[in-house]
């Protein structure tokens, strides 16, 4: 179980996690913002095979979209979890918080 702004939910918060805003911060990568307000730094070239191979092209890669919480690309063709983004990339730390 676990709360989210007051609501107790059953299972694991993960389940519910959606993307709100996404930049390109460098070749195949992504600062991403969840629905569960952590900003993390997401490194695509952990996706593999001949789907994702569309996604080597920064004119593709840099066009993407978010769809109901999940990143997608080439109108919806191209999509991953945002489960599976969240569990593959690292927390961002915001310098200008750190400073």
């Amino acid at each position: 179980m676990f709360e989210v702004n007051g609501i107790l939910y059953a299972g694991s918060a993960k389940e519910l996690l959606k993307i709100q805003d996404a930049k390109v911060t460098g070749d195949k990568m992504l600062l991403l913002t969840f629905s569960s307000g952590e900003k993390r730094v997401f490194d695509a070239t952990v996706l593999k095979g001949d789907v994702f191979a569309p996604l080597n092209d920064p004119a593709v890669f840099n066009n993407f979209k978010i769809v109901h919480g999940v990143i997608t690309w080439m109108n919806e063709e191209i999509d991953c979890a945002p489960e599976y983004m969240y569990e593959n990339s690292y927390e961002y730390l915001d310098m200008e918080a750190v400073v």
